[in-house]
């Protein structure tokens, strides 16, 4: 079976290894000119840490990646005012916890299948039409194509969700917050291992000291509107300068910096909720299909364990994807439900609105030196209710 994959960030790399592997062939498509680099600091843990020790990733990923030692919150002088020691991410794991730039994790996963799948790079999806035995795909660029399915692993704002669904808006949660990362080069101060993060209400300014002198800084801010355009990088700025305007701490040496890049990653904090992630020969996966927001930690190890699953049934069906897509979806929708309900009531924690809500946070994470608090506090958010099946025989 001739497989089309959108999208080649995580969940399509990892779809297109899984399914080569089973005897399919994957052609992924790309919009973008190159593979993405970049993006902001994830977490990497639980089933989809599972899915990358199938992949034989760890060692990379862990090379790549880094175990931070403490998350500190820091008042507008700079001085503690909250936050715990990062060995409880450890301990509730097993140790299988690191934490890594979303463009590293996507880098290590593609590298698996890089001269084994086709990869049309600069190019993206303008239409599908399903017939009995095929869809055809038609391209910006290159020649339309039959194949046997379609799957769209193409983030939060899907093409071909919005080709086989209808519009994002019917299926788009937004959660109030935007959320814009960058990296810079030789910022001071260099905190090592130390997640640093500075809130006012409505508002969270964080820093992550990286290797080779890069730091990566990461605004957080209530919005209410569609507010700047997702590709007018000039207006993104425009915008983060008007609600960090008045900000303290660090945050106006951080608007310099900003000012100073192109390369600045700006999104809406929003969750993709579906009843069904399939349709005729088509499929969705990962952010596509059930994004949990780009605040909740775990959106691409989520879509690393949707990637697998998908690709599993495809191959105990022996090809019938209507019987395939009908597995899929059931073994994991309550699944990623309960993480989605999860990520919604994390999202107010991270940025605060208010003077009260911040002070309790800070409250909260100081009393998490306490270990029982600790789990309390984020022991089931970080064990997986999910258990991976093993591979297809």
């Amino acid at each position: 079976m001739n497989i089309l994959i959108s999208g080649a960030g995580i969940a399509g790399p990892t779809l297109a290894y899984w399914l080569r592997l089973n005897g399919f062939t994957p052609t992924l498509v790309e919009s973008a000119p190159v593979l993405r680099t970049g993006g902001y600091i994830i977490d990497f843990w639980g089933t989809g840490f599972d899915v990358a020790h199938r992949m034989g990733l760890i060692p990379e990923l862990m090379r790549r990646g880094y175990v931070v030692q403490e998350v500190r919150l820091v008042d507008a002088k700079g001085r503690r005012a909250g936050g715990f020691s990062a060995e409880i991410f450890s301990r509730a794991t097993g140790g299988r916890y690191v934490s890594l730039p979303r463009g590293d994790l996507a880098s290590a996963v593609y590298a698996t299948i890089e001269g084994k799948v086709e990869t049309i790079f600069g190019d993206h999806v303008t239409a599908l039409k399903p017939a009995k035995k095929s869809i055809r795909a038609t391209f910006a660029k290159a020649p339309p194509r039959d194949f046997d399915l379609v799957v769209g692993a193409d983030g939060l704002h899907s093409t071909v969700r919005t080709l086989t669904f209808g519009e994002q808006a019917k299926f788009e949660r937004y959660l109030g917050y935007k959320a814009a990362a960058f990296e810079v080069k030789g910022y001071r101060p260099r905190d090592e291992l130390v997640y640093v993060t500075y809130g006012e209400p409505g508002i969270q300014a964080a820093r992550f000291a990286m290797r080779d002198d890069r730091t990566l800084i990461l605004f957080v801010y209530t919005h209410q509107g569609p507010g700047a355009p997702p590709h007018d990088v000039a207006a993104q700025k425009q915008e983060i300068h008007k609600r960090f305007a008045d900000a303290r701490w660090e945050c106006p040496q951080m608007l310099a910096a900003m000012d100073a890049t192109d390369a600045l990653y700006v999104d809406r904090v929003s969750q993709i909720r579906m009843r069904d992630w399939t349709k005729d020969r088509v499929a969705l996966l990962g952010d596509a299909a059930s994004c949990p927001s780009l605040l909740a930690g775990q959106g691409s190890a989520l879509a690393m364990v949707q990637a697998y699953m998908l690709a599993r049934e495809l191959a105990r069906a022996k090809g019938d994807h209507r019987k395939a897509f009908a597995r899929y979806q059931k073994a994991l929708y309550a699944f990623i439900a309960k993480k989605q309900v999860a990520a919604e009531r994390f999202a107010g924690a991270f940025a605060p609105r208010t003077k009260f809500g911040l002070a309790v946070r800070n409250l909260v994470t100081r009393a998490m030196g306490i270990p029982f608090v600790a789990n309390l506090a984020l022991g089931s958010t970080l064990q997986d209710s999910f258990t991976l099946p093993p591979e297809a025989s």
